[in-house]
């Protein structure tokens, strides 16, 4: 029996690239290999917490996601890779061989070594951090701190500070000189505006450097040392890759060396998208789920051209513009042809992600449930 083509991971880039394959006439086997029963579909973690989306509509199952799509799904962990013989090794001790691979095991939280993160910080990465933090919620009365002012912390501070409608004041702590160093000039500052009409406090060219029960330790750019009294610390400062262990090619950050095609520089095998993928590219590709999609619809084509021994084809980035969540049903976008806040910008973000949503049935029964909802 032919090898399936197996990809790890069922992210974005994961399943993205298992369902591009699925819809190719005569494709090999196909095996996704994930341990989460569900797909967390990551924008729209902020919808969770403040319950503007109900789970299935966020986080279907992988079972219904792959059903009649030709997907096999093994749960489980890939512990390490092992090139020479074409193999995987699982958590279990299992053995899975395979014909081509993709790598698509995205990015994990780093706390870059700073004392106190791993033990006291709540993260925001996945379904179990927004019921963790949830929970926590009705105990923070004095303050909650964010670290961090990518959009992932900007996002979350909007959400939290209308969720406590001032139960407690919120902070966010970032170590550059400004929030969102890497976004479009309007959602900057539609996002600059949301965090002063919430309060959020922003303290730039602030670094921790230590987290304890309750307290909050910081250095500021003249190299004074501070300390802060929190109810909950919220980590959302960097992510590290997450790729399995094995005789693999990668980059400083840890990421796999991947041709501009996405194929390996290591085994022709092998191939990589997302946070995985360390790829040539001017300027950098950003870690968004916009990269993924994209790069899900070539790596599909280039690995049946691999099969074929054709020539495969470079990963071409088409940037479609910004969207950043501010609150409850408040939101800023740039592209399109468009610059929207507010209201309407809530709308048409959640309209276009749901476009975005894996499987056929999904984006419909999606679409039904917000029609029939009541307006708040």
């Amino acid at each position: 029996m032919t090898s399936p083509i197996v990809i790890v991971g069922g992210g974005f880039a994961g399943l993205y690239t298992a369902l591009e394959l699925a819809r190719r006439p005569g494709h090999p086997p196909l095996l996704l290999v994930e341990p989460r029963d569900r797909f967390v579909f990551l924008p729209f973690l902020y919808e969770r917490l403040s319950g503007e989306l109900p789970l299935w509509q966020m986080a279907p199952r992988y079972d219904a996601l792959l059903a009649g799509h030709g997907i096999g799904w093994q749960r489980s962990r890939v512990a390490a890779v092992e090139p020479e013989t074409a193999q995987l090794l699982l958590d279990s001790g299992q053995r899975l061989s395979y014909s081509q691979l993709v790598l698509a095991t995205g990015a994990k939280p780093d706390s870059f070594g700073i004392p106190g993160v791993e033990e006291h910080a709540l993260r925001f990465h996945s379904l179990e951090d927004v019921e963790s933090l949830k929970a926590q919620l009705p105990n923070i009365r004095e303050r909650v701190a964010v670290v961090g002012a990518g959009p992932s912390g900007v996002e979350l501070a909007c959400k939290l500070a209308d969720l406590l409608r001032g139960q407690a004041s919120v902070e966010v702590i970032e170590r550059g000189e400004r929030c969102l160093p890497h976004a479009k000039a309007f959602n900057r500052s539609q996002a600059e505006l949301a965090l002063q009409q919430r309060d959020v406090r922003l303290r730039c060219q602030c670094k921790v450097q230590a987290i304890e029960p309750g307290l909050l330790k910081l250095e500021n750019e003249q190299e004074q040392s501070s300390t802060l009294s929190v109810d909950a610390v919220i980590w959302t400062a960097g992510q590290r890759t997450a790729l399995p262990a094995g005789s693999l090619l990668t980059d400083a950050r840890g990421r796999l060396r991947c041709h501009a095609n996405l194929q390996s520089e290591c085994d022709k095998r092998i191939f990589s998208l997302g946070d995985a993928a360390a790829i040539p590219h001017d300027p950098e590709l950003p870690a968004t789920a916009q990269v993924a999609f994209q790069q899900a619809q070539l790596l599909a084509r280039n690995l049946l051209l691999a099969r074929d021994e054709q020539p495969l084809e470079d990963f071409k980035w088409k940037d479609l513009g910004e969207m950043l969540s501010l609150g409850i049903g408040d939101a800023t976008l740039t592209g399109m042809g468009l610059t929207l806040a507010g209201s309407s910008a809530y709308q048409l973000r959640r309209w276009t992600y749901l476009t975005r949503l894996p499987g056929c049935r999904l984006p419909l029964q999606v679409a039904a449930g917000w029609l029939s909802a009541p307006r708040q």
